[in-house]
């Protein structure tokens, strides 16, 4: 069973004919209204808007010839108005009547079909036939209000909705419609959709990148925000990845075409918000039981109560009606469907525009019962990149000497550590010069001539003269990787090399504790970098020279201990314990790999957003409580009343105006939930 993306009606899909697919996701509704509705949103919208210009200013009619202007006849006029009111913009609700019974299945409109076609009916047949009853009012007001006020709720909750799924439609919007195919020399301009893998495409300064591909040509820094929500430009040069919709700078590059349409990663990024707002989460079960019962249970309420109050009330027909016709027009179990979606809609939407990719409304859920967190070193708590973070020259050198040396030798290498002391070099504005001579030993280090100098850099240890020793166990002793710097066989001096913390790696962890979360770095890594950087981040609980499946079955054995366990890595290395996990969180900037592993992705790949996103998932699952709670409140409060709960108190009369204000509260009850869930888009996480 599952419920109606738009209604949230349950919706048994072995009999449901009544199907639309988006994004490799197949849906099911109640009734072809809602599929229409999902599926061309802005042309239902504008049919609604039509309806409401027709019914509204017909229904006050209505009202004024019912109550104030009375001439021959004017019981016929009421008729034919009111009808153009049922059977005109009520079209909807007896198609989504005709839809449920097809589908052998119940839905929202086939209550209002049944409870305005009672008032109508009884009214028309008091104006065709006054002579086979002893009662003459006619109630053509409140078949017609009820239309009008229900289309109203509708038109409400679809202007809600489209707030909503806002984060949606932006990203909707992100691609070009027209980009600049390459043919030789010659430049064709053509139609996003007309893209093929392949194709080579030109970016001029300021245009959106059109599809997922590579750099062939040129140099420029990309605004990357609308995807990953990294706020910083990032560079891009040949050989470069580039993300559909994402915002060329100042230069102009040409890119080779390898993924689009629904390959792409916005169409991937798109398709999990909204099949996030689909999944099930355990707190929903109760109300999907509640809601497949609903309808049957409310127009068996409906029976009884008017039958009761006929038989043994002395209500009269006329109040018999109208008792049936509150109780079906005020029930709603559009509620129960529409409060966990609706709350999981907004939240994975304000998630995404951070950069949090939540997959489906199980981790939301999961995220509540972790009370234990295991994070990778490399590439999470760190940046993955080496980096220089002490220089230690001897006694006759300075800094910039020393690493004048250093990084004129690493001239000619791809190392990443050759990357991390030429990187250093230009911070302190120093040129190297190119080496005359250069090799590479693997394991051990490089030889260079500069200047004339033979120059070796790598692992070889304090080498011979005692003066710095000190300095190189100082820097073993903090877990760098140190890089000795001999001239010849004399130490020139020690380069500390580490992998740098992540800036809000140490705010991130202790963010987590103060969530009650016991918090374990497990890593590949050696311990003595390990226990480094965990002291430095304040992580207490450290496995070092973990293989992928060692970190796997540390998950496995904190499971046995009772505890829920998320994982945080990077989709690669760390997929076996991501498997394993509870909750697995892929931290790996877009990566199709990250996407791919994790019931959550950090496209940013920040560990800040980790307990982000454990404190954005408390408030979803707060507001599917609210709703969730309104919906079973509105009905259990609502039903006996238009039952008849308050007829002792104020007798029978109370049904002259009840059927309407049954009417205004269904239509608002659907809405109320959505702007409750609205309010997400206002948290700070």
């Amino acid at each position: 069973m599952v419920n109606d993306p738009i209604c949230g009606m349950y919706v048994n899909e072995s009999t449901d004919s009544i199907t639309s697919e988006r994004n490799g996701t197949k849906y099911y509704f109640c009734s072809n209204s809602c599929r229409l509705k999902f599926e061309r949103p802005e042309k239902e919208f504008k049919s609604l808007r039509l309806a409401l210009t027709i019914s509204w200013p017909l229904s006050i009619i209505v009202l004024l010839l019912t109550y104030v202007l009375h001439f021959p006849y004017y019981l016929f006029v009421l008729l034919v108005l009111s009808g153009v009111v049922q059977f005109y913009p009520g079209l909807k609700f007896y198609k989504g009547l005709v839809d449920a019974i097809r589908n052998k299945g119940t839905n929202m409109d086939m209550l209002i079909a049944i409870g305005t076609t009672a008032a109508f009916l009884y009214s028309a047949a008091v104006v065709i036939a006054p002579h086979i009853g002893v009662v003459h009012n006619v109630y053509f007001d409140s078949s017609s209000l009820i239309i009008s006020l229900i289309l109203t709720g509708d038109y409400l909750q679809h202007l809600a909705e489209k707030n909503a799924t806002s984060a949606l439609d932006k990203l909707l919007k992100l691609q070009p419609s027209v980009v600049h195919r390459l043919d030789g020399t010659n430049v064709e301009d053509i139609d996003a959709k007309d893209i093929s893998v392949g194709d080579i495409l030109l970016v001029k300064p300021g245009e959106k990148v059109p599809a997922d591909g590579t750099v062939i040509e040129g140099t420029s820094e990309v605004d990357e925000s609308a995807i990953s929500g990294e706020s910083m430009p990032v560079l891009k040069e040949l050989g470069s990845k580039l993300m559909v919709a994402t915002i060329n700078g100042a230069g102009s590059l040409t890119m080779r075409v390898e993924r689009t349409g629904a390959d792409s990663t916005l169409s991937k990024i798109i398709a999990i918000v909204e099949s996030a707002a689909s999944k099930k989460v355990e707190i929903q079960r109760l109300a999907d039981r509640v809601s497949s019962y609903f309808v049957p249970l409310v127009i068996f309420i409906a029976i009884v109560s008017s039958s009761v109050w006929f038989f043994f009330g002395a209500s009269g027909l006329s109040t018999a009606i109208l008792v049936f016709v509150s109780v079906v027009i005020i029930a709603c179990p559009c509620a129960f469907g529409i409060a966990t979606p609706a709350a999981l809609l907004v939240g994975s939407g304000k998630a995404s525009e951070n950069g949090i990719l939540i997959k489906s409304g199980e981790a939301v859920e999961v995220s509540r019962k972790i009370n234990a967190i295991i994070i990778d070193k490399t590439g999470t708590i760190t940046t993955g990149k080496p980096s220089v973070a002490e220089i230690a020259p001897n006694v006759g050198t300075d800094e910039r000497e020393l690493l004048y040396i250093a990084a004129s030798a690493e001239l000619k290498s791809e190392h990443p550590i050759a990357k991390a002391v030429l990187l250093k070099a230009s911070e302190y504005a120093i040129k190297p010069d190119m080496p005359s001579e250069f090799s590479y030993s693997a394991g051990s280090g490089i030889y260079a001539k500069v200047k004339g100098k033979s120059v070796r850099l790598g692992n070889y240890g304090p080498g011979s003269d005692k003066t710095r020793t000190d300095a190189y166990a100082s820097m073993l002793g903090k877990g760098y990787t140190v890089v000795t710097v001999l001239e010849g066989n004399s130490v020139l001096g020690y380069i500390g090399i580490s992998d740098s913390l992540r800036p809000e790696a140490k705010s991130a962890i202790s963010s987590l504790k103060s969530l009650g979360m016991e918090v374990w770095m497990v890593t590949g890594d050696n311990e003595r970098s390990a226990s480094s950087v965990a002291s430095a981040v304040g992580i207490a609980n450290v496995m070092a020279g973990a293989s992928p499946v060692d970190k796997a079955q540390k998950v496995k054995e904190l499971q046995s201990k009772g505890m829920k366990v998320a994982v945080v890595g990077d989709g690669i290395n760390d997929a076996p314990a991501l498997s394993q996990a509870d909750l697995s969180i892929a931290i790996g900037a877009g990566t199709d790999i990250a996407i791919e592993s994790g019931q959550v992705v950090l496209m940013k790949s920040n560990i800040a957003d980790v307990p982000k996103l454990f404190r954005l998932s408390r408030k979803i699952l707060a507001k599917i409580r609210q709703n969730l709670a309104w919906a079973f409140g509105y009905n259990i409060v609502l039903l006996p009343i238009a039952a008849g709960a308050l007829v002792p108190l104020a007798g029978f009369s109370i049904y002259s105006i009840l059927p309407v204000l049954s009417a205004f509260a269904m239509a608002m009850s659907s809405t109320i939930v959505v702007s409750n869930s609205l309010l997400l888009k206002r948290t700070r996480v």
